[in-house]
Order: structure tokens, then C-alpha cells, then sequence
């Protein structure tokens, strides 16, 4: 298959964008096609030898029939304002001449030239839209409603309220499209951590490099101002560092040697000379920024269900209209056919889906908007709406409830080696390793480590290592690593990991190493039992002293120790079974050791400031400040945003089940039609618009 990704520039409109992935995938060759209204893109899977040429006409063939203003391109997103301006612009203009022909006291003919140049310029697009749509066999469309509508409104005499009618409608399709650029700016703000340039060290001189051509273990320098381009460890130098667009916090960090700088940091003080780790494809930085080009694709089980009901209704309502209009002046004795053509084009207004199909969307929009600007990252409506249905909520305890920073607090040799020897032989044993416990250890020993005399060097993930040192068979691990080995070795009651040694086959003591409990973590946990989440789970590859003692002093209540990456999506599965019909179970991990469970779950949350790269790809939703309130947060904003998507519908059908029974019946009239569609639309924008507001 092939990939092929557009600009649709100038799109707003939720149901349009469904309505463009609809058609194209009908298209030949089309094998999967998905719209972005945040990143305003389409993005086409089509088979392999399809014409690439041919296709591109398609996608401008099908957008200009459903909406000739958006312009198909390849280039880099707009926040589109300067055609919110121009819509504006046009909308008061309108307003402005309805308002002189309302109160001039104009001649009858100049109070009709009034209304029907206000009329026009109102109108034009809306005209020029379901003109298109009938040439491309869209008959049903809102356009087409407020066409036939508001003609029948000046053809029956009533030019103020066919104006009045035109005007609510643009002026709801502004707010809605102010509102989604509102959200799209939240999210596509982070955009601009991308970095133009890297500074690398290259034959002794500093070149201005593309970060893409940075290979991993090379050297660049980030001077004040500049942004670091690529993940790395600051080999020289220390600098405070602003970390706001990752994490949404507006403190600096200080790096000093030895420190991670992923990229999209800003450097504010001193120069930086930063050791690559991972290329641009892998960094944060583009992890980040395909986070947010895909965060509107994934649509929840309410937006899927308001496309499917409007394709049915408003046919289902234009024909409810044409009887209305026609049968009651043929079968009722008196009836006039101008009395019920006026009931049923304020039948025909009220019946317009707007107000669903807008703000449903938009409320989710508005959720993912919000988050992102505290620092969460979510890939998709569907995981915010699922995210509001958590019954458990299941932690890794390494880097997610701790800091993941260990440090070694005791030595304990056997008799026959010196405290020393035994972190010698640790040292050099886990040097191999990226574990963070590993990590500790060779910090904690100050010599020089011979990589030369490490020979054999195996990684049992999440267990333990085995390695040649100097010719000695050395072990180094979990008491459960030594046991399966052969070696007896005791459990230490102290608090911390034991980290155990053996050489030659004899077991030669155990250095304890200690990991402290986030600060925000106690809280995190009271404030997930308070919004209600059912279970607080810990499952944990340490020891069960260890993951039992950290569980009382953060109040979780279930524990599952000595867990290996298999083990902990067993355990996921087991809750799956347990939890009641429509609840999820949410897991929150950062390693890499943790991307199968975070796939697994209903709900996966990755802690992506210092997670590993595996964990972010796996997850559906990204924290970026590594804090467990945020996980809190995200579930009390999820809940907020489906709670004003249910309010929406239940606001959308009861205003409009109430005013189309009233229309029938000739007890409307059509400004309260007006009210119950563009009025209803405005305030479900509105009320979706308060999605936006984040706190966390």
C-alpha cells in the first residue's frame, strides 16, 4: 500500500469532514481514508500501482462538491483565521444591511432591495454549497434546507424572517468554526517544538544541520535560545531549560552532565553539548508531533452514531416537509396551500441536524484541546470517551508512582569480599544494562569501568543480569533471578530493592537500593477513589516487600509483585473479565517492559517526559510531566466532556422533538423555528466550547 496525505485548508465543518473520508472511501483504489479536522489533513491508504495523479484529482473533486471553499494542498497547517476573518467580514455586512431595511423607513420596493441584498450576500455561499452538493447527487444536505427555506420565506412574503433565518444559520457556522480553531490551536501550538536545525560537532567544527541527518552517538551544542533538536544525555555544561511545550509547566529545569535533554526543551542560559541517543524518527519531538497530527482520527461512539443518524433524518424530515406542504391543503376542507407551505418551511428549519452534528465533535475537540495544554496527550475522541468509563486503574510503580531515580543506600558483602569488590563486581555486571536499578549501581561505583574484561553479558528483562568479568562468572539480580540459579540468598527486611551478587557460583551479598515515591503520587491515588474508580492497582516486577511497602504508603490496596512483561497483561486480563459491561480498565506505565500491557488495556497511559519511546507508541493517551494527577485529571476532564456531549443531545432532540410537533401543528412560528435550530446549535457550541477549560 501506498501512503498519501492532504492539506485541506479552510476545513471546519465536523460533518464535512465526515462526509469527505465517506466518499473517498468509495473511491477506486481507496483502501483505508481518514479525516483530521484538528490537523485539517486526509490521509489516503490506496494500493500499490494506483495513479497517484488521478487520485489527487479525486480528493479536489470530491472536497470542491462538498465544500468549495477548502482548498486542497500539500503543505504545512494553518490555524485558519484568515478565512474566519473573511467569513466574519461578510456575516456583518450582511447583518448591516438587514439591520438599515429593518429600521429605515424604507418604500416597499427599497425594504425588498434591502432585504434581498442582505439576503445575497448572507446566502451566497450557502447557495453556491447546495448547488454543488445536488451536482454530485447530495440532495439532503443542511444547505439545501436553508436554501429551500429561506426562498420559501421570501416567496410566501416573509423577507425579515428569511434574512433573520440565513443570518442565525452563518452566524452559528462562524461560532462553531471560531470554537474548533480554538481547539485545534491548543493542540497544534505544540507544532512549533519541532526544530529547524541541529549544531553538530562534526571534524572538530560546529555544522548547521538538518536534525534528521543526526546520526546516534554524535555530538551537537545548544546554544542560549535555541531549542534542543534531539533526544541525548548533556555530556558538558549545565543550563536551565524551559519545558513547557512538552509538559505544559512554566518553571525552568536545570540539566547538569549526566542529565536527559529531550527535544523540544529550550536552552535558556549556558551552551550544552548533548550526546545523541535516539535519532529524529524516534524522538520525543516527532513522537509529539505524530501524536497530534493523528489526535482527531480515532472518533468516539457517540460522533459515529450522530453520522449515521443524520444520514437517514434529514431525508427522512425534507420528505416529513413535502407532505406537510402538500397533503393537509388536498384533504382538509379550507386549508390554504400558503398557511401549510409556511408550516412546513418552519418545519423545514427547525429539522436541520446542526446543532448534533456540530457540537458532538466539537465537545470531544474541545476535551483533546484542553489536555494538551496541561501536558496530556490524547490520540483520539474514542479514548477520551472511553477514558470516562474507568472502573480500575492499574500502575506500574519504577518511573510512575516513584521517581525512577534509584540510589544506592547500603553495601552488604558476605564475609570472603569488602563492600568494594562486591560493587565492582555489580558495577561491571549491570554496565550493559539501561535499567534504571542497573543505572544506579555504576553510578554509585567511582572507578573506571574496563568494558573489555565483560564478556557473556545477558539481560533477563525486568530479573536480572549474567555476565564474564575478568573470566568470573558474575550474577547480579533479583532473588528470584538467584534462585532459579541455584544460589540461596536471604530477603533483606530493610526497605528498598536488593540487588544480589554472585561470583563463581557463591553467593557474595546484596546491595540495597532505594527509589522514592513521587511527590503528587499519595494524591493521585485519593483523587481516583474520590472520582470513584472502583480498584487502585500496582502491579510491579519488584519484590513483594518492596511493591507492598511503596502500595501502603501511597494507599493502593492491591498489589501484584515480581511481575514480568507477560505477567502483567495476564493480570490485565484477569480484571478484564471481572469488570462490569461497559466499564475499561485503564493502565499507566512508562517502560519499555510496559508497552504490552499499555497496549492491552482498555486504555493505555504512557509517562512520556522520561518514558521510553516503545511505551509512548503503545499508548492512547501520553502524560508529558511523568506526574500520576495528571491520569487523575485526564478522567475528570473525559467525564466533564461526555457529560456535555449527553447534555448536547438531550438539548439538540428535546428542543427540536417539542418545536417540530409545535411547527406541524401551526404553533410555530418561524423565528422560533429559527430558535430551536440555530439557537440550539449556539448554545450546544457554546457548551461544548467549555470542554476547553482544563484544570490540572
Amino acid at each position: 500500500m501506498l501512503e498519501k496525505v492532504y492539506i485541506l485548508e479552510g476545513l471546519t465543518c465536523p460533518k464535512c469532514a465526515t462526509q469527505i473520508g465517506d466518499e473517498m472511501r468509495r473511491a477506486e483504489g481507496v483502501v483505508s481514508a481518514d479525516v483530521d479536522l484538528i490537523s485539517k489533513q486526509l490521509k489516503l491508504k490506496v494500493r500499490e500501482g494506483s495513479d497517484l495523479r488521478e487520485m489527487t484529482k479525486k480528493v479536489k473533486a470530491v472536497v470542491r462538491s462538498l465544500e468549495p471553499h477548502v482548498r486542497v494542498r500539500e503543505e504545512a497547517i494553518s490555524s485558519g483565521r484568515s478565512s474566519l476573518k473573511w467569513e466574519a467580514a461578510r456575516l456583518a455586512a450582511g447583518a448591516a444591511a438587514f439591520a438599515l431595511a429593518l429600521i429605515l423607513n424604507l418604500s416597499q420596493g427599497a425594504r425588498l432591495a434591502m432585504f434581498l441584498a442582505s439576503y445575497v450576500v448572507l446566502g451566497a455561499k450557502v447557495f453556491w454549497a447546495a448547488a454543488k452538493a445536488i451536482a454530485r447527487g447530495k440532495l439532503f444536505t443542511e444547505y439545501f434546507l436553508m436554501s429551500v427555506a429561506t426562498a420559501g420565506a421570501f416567496i410566501i412574503g416573509e423577507y425579515p424572517e428569511g434574512v433573520a433565518v440565513m443570518l442565525f444559520f452563518l452566524t452559528g457556522e462562524l461560532l462553531q468554526n471560531v470554537a474548533v480553531n480554538r481547539s485545534r490551536r491548543a493542540i497544534i501550538s505544540l507544532l512549533e517544538i519541532k526544530p529547524g536545525y541541529a549544531n553538530a560537532l562534526r571534524g572538530g567544527k560546529l555544522e548547521k544541520v538538518p536534525p534528521e541527518s543526526v546520526a546516534v552517538g554524535e555530538i551537537i551544542a545548544v546554544k542560549p535560545g535555541e531549542r534542543v533538536p534531539l533526544d541525548g544525555k548533556v555530556i558538558e555544561g549545565s543550563s536551565a531549560v524551559y519545558t513547557s511545550a512538552l509538559t505544559g509547566e512554566a518553571l525552568p529545569r536545570r540539566l547538569k552532565i549526566g542529565d536527559l535533554a529531550l527535544s523540544g526543551f529550550i536552552n535558556k542560559e549556558g551552551l550544552l553539548k548533548i550526546e545523541v541517543i535516539r535519532e529524529y524518527s524516534e524522538s520525543t519531538v516527532a513522537k509529539i508531533l505524530e501524536l497530534v497530527k493523528s489526535s482527531g482520527r480515532k472518533k468516539a461512539r457517540a460522533e459515529r452514531f450522530i453520522s449515521k443518524f443524520a444520514g437517514f433524518y434529514t431525508p427522512a424530515v425534507v420528505l416529513a416537509a413535502a407532505a406537510l406542504a402538500v397533503i393537509p391543503p388536498l384533504a382538509i376542507q379550507g386549508a390554504t396551500f400558503s398557511e401549510w407551505a409556511y408550516r412546513a418551511l418552519v418545519f423545514l428549519v427547525i429539522s436541520c441536524p446542526c446543532a448534533l452534528v456540530i457540537s458532538i465533535p466539537l465537545g470531544f475537540f474541545g476535551g483533546i484541546g484542553g489536555t494538551s495544554r496541561k501536558g496530556i496527550l490524547i490520540k483520539g475522541a474514542i479514548y477520551l470517551d472511553a477514558l470516562a468509563s474507568a472502573w480500575a486503574v492499574a500502575f506500574d510503580k519504577t518511573g510512575t508512582l516513584t521517581e525512577g531515580r534509584f540510589k544506592v543506600s547500603k553495601v552488604v558483602p558476605k564475609e570472603s569480599f569488602s563492600e568494594d569488590e562486591l560493587l565492582e563486581y555489580a558495577a561491571f555486571a549491570e554496565s550493559f544494562s539501561n535499567h534504571p536499578i542497573a543505572i544506579s549501581v555504576t553510578e554509585a561505583y567511582k572507578g573506571e569501568i574496563d568494558r573489555g574484561k565483560i564478556s557473556d553479558f545477558l539481560e533477563v528483562s525486568g530479573e536480572g543480569v549474567s555476565a564474564r568479568i575478568g573470566g568470573k562468572s558474575v550474577l547480579c539480580g533479583s532473588w528470584r533471578f538467584m534462585k532459579d540459579r541455584g544460589i540461596e540468598c536471604g530477603q533483606p527486611q530493610e526497605g528498598g530493592t536488593a540487588v544480589h551478587v554472585a561470583v563463581e557460583g557463591a553467593y557474595a551479598g546484596y546491595i540495597l537500593v532505594e527509589d522514592a515515591v513521587k511527590a503528587d503520587a499519595k494524591a493521585a491515588i485519593a483523587e481516583l477513589r474520590r472520582l470513584g474508580v472502583k480498584k487502585a492497582l500496582m502491579l510491579s516486577g519488584d519484590t513483594m516487600d518492596v511493591a507492598t511497602r511503596v502500595a501502603a504508603e501511597l494507599g493502593i490496596d492491591e498489589v501484584r509483585s515480581q511481575l514480568l512483561p507477560g505477567d502483567k497483561v495476564r493480570e490485565i486480563e484477569k480484571l478484564d473479565a471481572q469488570k462490569p459491561r461497559g466499564k475499561k480498565i485503564v493502565y499507566v506505565g512508562d517502560g519499555i517492559n510496559d508497552a504490552p500491557v499499555i497496549a492491552r488495556a482498555d486504555v493505555g497511559v504512557a509517562m512520556g517526559g522520561l518514558g521510553s519511546a516503545a511505551a509512548i507508541e503503545a499508548a492512547d493517551i501520553v502524560i508529558m510531566t511523568d506526574e500520576p494527577k495528571k491520569v487523575a485529571a485526564a478522567i475528570r476532564v473525559a467525564r466533564k466532556t461526555k457529560k456535555i456531549v449527553i447534555q448536547n443531545i438531550i438539548l439538540s432532540l428535546g428542543v427540536k422533538l417539542a418545536v417540530l410537533v409545535l411547527g406541524a401543528l401551526g404553533q410555530a412560528s418561524m423565528w422560533m423555528a429559527v430558535f430551536a435550530d440555530i439557537g440550539v446549535s449556539l448554545i450546544a457550541i457554546l457548551n461544548s466550547m467549555r470542554a476547553l477549560a482544563v484544570k490540572a
